[in-house]
């Protein structure tokens, strides 16, 4: 094929790969990769994360949900995985096949084997697991034999052939989209796990993927980026700032989609009827374009984009997109409600994009949303049998959540879904010169290693409202603290600084700042009471969801026709064929004065116990619970609410 890389260029280049994976310590790309980044460009951020190794979960929800992905993790043959890679390469392998996205006729396998080395880098980083690390360093090692085979840098579980089709406008499905997720997890496996193979073999790839791009003018590759391409713009930015080579940085333009981001740099939504994971991780692109390069219009394009789509195109759960589109203009949302609302990759993508925005601007109303979208979009969607996760998180009435089956499902949000549960100590704390930002209530440990200094989080949040944070040092040491106060926080926020209570609080939407001299077993807690609150449609208000503090509470709706046929099943048919054997059932409608949710909804569990409500005095009351402890039976999420004399 034109384009192909010569294997002598391969080789050359798989050489000079083994000295760049010397360059960097090993590290994870979320702390140092802006450090590392293009010399020619100071790092824009403002506050950055902490080094996904530096935080360790306590017990706690998140912790649970962490263990359960850990066992799904480490469950997965990958040999299996590696299958059709070998086969590919002309390989023997005597695996079995994997089912679903993954099976041998599908167009889109070999997308999970990316997620997976992620998920090992990941998990291993995270729950400090050795053993993790080395199931992602033999796929690793099976892949650069494939590539080997290959000899021209290829390697993927579909041949070159996609490619043709791809370039000459014929129908295939998405290869590059497949290439990215295993470039990204390639380098995942570098910058989390140490693994210089991994980025020998991603070289390889960016050098073929260099290769097919090269002779393509601008027209060509124009009409290539209208198939989806996942986040090869992100990818190739992030390897030119590991590597500290800018001719990644070239190629990664070559992915940057000007169709899509023309009219966003310049303030316009133009964005109905795109489908929306396609182009949130384009934006993320963008995102690390802004912050490797320097291009301050990339910035624009990041920028207005996550306000426009966390502002006015976001679910009460903070998730976005209906049959994975945006079938509707900015704010009006209540027309589009169905059994396919929220797909999961979007959350996680949009959680990945609210991370680099954060980092610019260190406002508080963009930890606000990750904290909406992380509690309700992406907490509730694993089943805790068995760590599979959900497509679609519905968002009409009576429906209930469909989770994959164990190697025959295999779905893009099953990846992304993968990820997400492995690194949930990645966005809790931020840093800057003058001291901590703590934007998450999750259990957790810091290692500020940098000032000597270990922060212990100690909460039952959401169950207790109520975080207490614990200083440990060997000297005094003097910053400042920065303890979120959500937008969700009503009347009577308070904290205390070693059992005293301070006489100031802060504004909701802001952080509380506490900057000292801290001394050994220093302690701060911190009160930030809860309330019901209702979340309207911005284009009815009548359509209502109710939310308790930064929690989306859902109707119980019963089990009726939930076989575990139904609840585990193919998630893009329509859940009204026969085959599902049940349709959606209706919810009641709510009648109340205006004013307090609390005059016609109460708490039934007490303090501390799990969260359950009860509406009183409606036509049909109903049970309200946290969307995401809903498991295997049917809710509702938004009520048609009349305003009723009193």
């Amino acid at each position: 094929m034109s384009g192909d890389v010569t294997r002598r260029q391969f080789v050359l280049g798989t050489a000079a790969a083994a000295a760049a994976a010397t360059i960097w310590p090993h590290t994870a790309l979320a702390d140092r990769v802006s450090q590392h980044a293009s010399r020619r460009v100071a790092d824009p951020s403002i506050v950055r994360p902490f080094d996904l190794a530096r935080v360790q979960l306590r017990p706690g929800p998140f912790l649970d949900a962490a263990e359960i992905a850990h066992r799904h993790l480490s469950s997965v043959d990958p040999d299996r995985l590696l299958h059709m890679f070998r086969v590919t390469a002309g390989l023997p392998s005597s695996a079995e096949p994997l089912g679903g996205w993954e099976a041998p006729v599908n167009e889109l396998r070999g997308h999970y084997t990316g997620h997976f080395m992620s998920g090992c880098a990941l998990m291993s980083t995270s729950m400090r697991d050795p053993e993790l690390r080395k199931r992602g360093a033999y796929v690793v090692s099976v892949l650069a034999q494939c590539q080997q085979a290959h000899g021209n840098g290829y390697v993927s579980a579909f041949p070159e052939e996609f490619f043709d089709r791809l370039r000459e406008g014929k129908n295939v499905w998405a290869p590059f989209y497949t290439i990215h997720k295993i470039m990204a997890g390639l380098l995942d496996t570098y910058t989390y796990s140490g693994n210089a193979q991994a980025m020998t073999v991603l070289l390889g790839l960016a050098t073929w993927t260099r290769g097919w791009v090269s002779p393509l003018g601008d027209e060509a590759m124009a009409r290539v980026l209208e198939r989806e391409y996942g986040g090869m713009n992100e990818v190739l930015y992030n390897l030119a700032a590991v590597s500290g080579d800018a001719q990644w940085a070239s190629l990664a333009h070559r992915f940057d989609h000007e169709r899509v981001f023309a009219p966003l740099a310049e303030g316009r939504d133009e964005l109905k009827g795109l489908h929306v994971n396609t182009t949130i991780p384009k934006i993320i692109g963008a995102a690390r374009r802004y912050e490797t390069v320097g291009d301050t219009r990339s910035h624009a394009v990041a920028d207005y984009f996550w306000r426009e789509v966390t502002g006015h195109r976001a679910y009460c759960t903070g998730g976005t997109s209906n049959g994975e589109d945006w079938g509707a203009a900015p704010d009006v949302l209540s027309t589009q409600l169905s059994g396919y609302t929220q797909e999961c990759c979007t959350t996680y993508n949009m959680l990945k994009l609210t991370r680099h925005v954060f980092g610019w601007t260190a406002d508080p109303r963009c930890a606000d949303f990750y904290e909406r979208a992380l509690f309700n979009g992406i907490l509730g969607t694993q089943h805790p049998s068995d760590g599979m996760t959900l497509y679609y998180v519905p968002l009409a009435s009576g429906y209930w959540k469909l989770f994959g089956r164990p190697n025959e499902s295999f779905w893009c949000c099953n990846g992304t879904g993968l990820e997400s549960f492995s690194k949930f100590g990645d966005s809790i704390y931020f840093q800057d010169d003058a001291g901590v930002y703590v934007n998450l209530f999750i259990a957790s440990e810091l290692d500020w290693q940098e000032r000597g200094v270990r922060l212990v989080q100690d909460t039952r949040f959401p169950l207790e409202d109520t975080t207490q944070l614990t200083v440990h040092c060997a000297r005094p040491t003097r910053f400042a603290l920065r303890v979120r106060v959500p937008y969700w926080v009503g009347r009577g926020g308070s904290a205390s600084l070693n059992g005293r209570a301070l006489d100031a609080f802060a504004a909701p939407s802001s952080y509380l700042v506490l900057d000292r001299t801290w001394r050994d077993g220093d302690h701060v807690s911190v009160t930030m009471p809860m309330a019901l609150h209702a979340h309207p449609m911005p284009d009815d208000g009548t359509v209502q969801a109710i939310m308790y503090g930064p929690l989306v509470l859902a109707g119980r709706l019963g089990t009726t026709g939930l076989t575990s046929d139904v609840l585990r099943a193919e998630p893009t048919k329509p859940r009204t064929v026969p085959e599902y054997g049940s349709d959606p059932v209706s919810a009641p409608s709510f009648a109340a004065a205006r004013g307090e949710l609390s005059t016609w909804i109460t708490r039934r569990s007490g303090a501390g116990a799990p969260l359950e409500f009860r509406t009183v005095g409606q036509a049909t009351d109903v049970t309200l619970v946290p969307l995401n402890t809903v498991i295997d039976e049917r809710y509702a999420v938004y009520w048609k609410v009349a305003s009723r004399q009193i």
